[in-house]
């Protein structure tokens, strides 16, 4: 298991103005160790150039700004690069185990 320090992303609703609202990213970094430390290479039919995806969980010790906002996580810093978070596991509170998968790009907000 090696140690792990990097970035969290995710997500709110704000209201900017009366009556509009939009999608903004907050971002903070934690500590934690990584898990299963793997890649594969998919490939689809419409891509000449292939997408890595990690298979790498990350283990949290998350605080409770991080908690509160666990359903909203997009993005986990890795290895210097941004990582869609695929899955979230909160049953080891206060631990919360996110799996990382794809790149993340800043259009793909969700």
């Amino acid at each position: 298991m090696a140690k792990w320090y990097g970035e969290i992303g995710y997500s709110k609703t704000v209201e900017t103005k009366p009556g509009y609202w939009e999608e903004k990213i907050y971002a903070r970094n934690y500590y934690g160790d990584a898990m299963n430390n793997y890649y594969r290479r998919q490939s689809s039919g419409e891509s000449i150039n292939r997408n890595i995806k990690y298979d790498v969980t990350l283990s949290i010790l998350a605080d409770p700004r991080l908690i509160e906002n666990c359903s909203n996580i997009i993005y986990a810093e890795y290895m210097g690069t941004k990582w869609q978070v695929d899955k979230i596991d909160a049953s080891q509170y206060p631990r919360l185990l996110l799996t990382i998968g794809e790149v993340y790009t800043e259009d793909e907000q969700t």
